[in-house]
């Protein structure tokens, strides 16, 4: 919200609201959904678009009749900020997992690194992380990679609509992403990692935008459930 003081609307949650949520980090998507839901008191509560735990930004919840829309939000355009580290790779293609080294970056270039992006822009065929909640024979494929049980996931068509390099400060990279429904930023870092050679993890993830639904609007979570809890009490 703005700076200063936050304002709070009198919310209607039966009838139906869309909440911005600043997701803090570490938090399962479904963490956020029962933590609103303990504290409006009504079961009727769903996200529109599922964050990593290790990512962090932009959730948006509807409650009540405005579940209805969730299909609705989910098929946006979402916008994500972040970072990835070349030269090295986990299983998990981010920090959920040990890292190892892989290859020197010490021969990339700016040049090189914005050719290797170019191939990653329009519509790809990705091959979702196997560290995911993807269900495959009735289990999420996550529960198959922690046994470390082979599954193949399939490719899917997504489209990347704007990859800019933000930063180069290698190993690290920044970068902005504007993507379709479904997109695995992880997946986009091993791509890279993998067309330049050198493999790549994804650092860090923050969603900033879900159509025109902006981050910089979001309530943070702990400030809304204590001016729920007050204003309930």
């Amino acid at each position: 919200m703005s700076e200063g003081e936050t304002y709070y609307p009198s919310f209607d949650f039966a009838s139906g609201e869309t909440l911005l949520i600043d997701k803090p980090y570490r938090w399962t998507s479904f963490d956020v959904v029962k933590k609103i839901r303990n504290a409006i008191k009504i079961k009727k509560v769903g996200h529109a678009g599922t964050l990593d735990p290790l990512a962090t930004g932009l959730l948006i919840l509807c409650t009540g009749k405005k579940t209805k829309t969730i299909n609705d939000i989910q098929s946006l355009k979402k916008t994500y900020e972040g970072s990835i580290v070349l030269g090295k790779t986990t299983p998990s293609f981010d920090l959920e997992t040990e890292i190892r080294e892989v290859a020197s970056v010490e021969h990339l270039t700016p040049e090189i690194i914005n050719k290797a992006v170019q191939k990653l822009i329009g519509e790809i065929d990705q091959v979702p992380p196997v560290f995911s909640a993807i269900k495959v024979d009735g289990k999420r494929a996550y529960e198959y990679a922690r046994k470390d049980s082979k599954i193949e996931l399939k490719p899917r068509k997504v489209h990347i609509y704007q990859f800019n390099i933000t930063e180069i400060n290698l190993p690290e990279i920044s970068f902005k992403i504007v993507c379709s429904k479904g997109t695995y930023i992880r997946s986009i870092a091993r791509d890279l990692g993998e067309i330049l050679e050198v493999g790549a993890y994804l650092s860090s993830l923050k969603r900033t935008a879900i159509g025109d639904f902006l981050l910089e609007n979001a309530y943070d979570l702990s400030d809304l459930v204590n001016h729920l809890k007050i204003t309930r009490s």
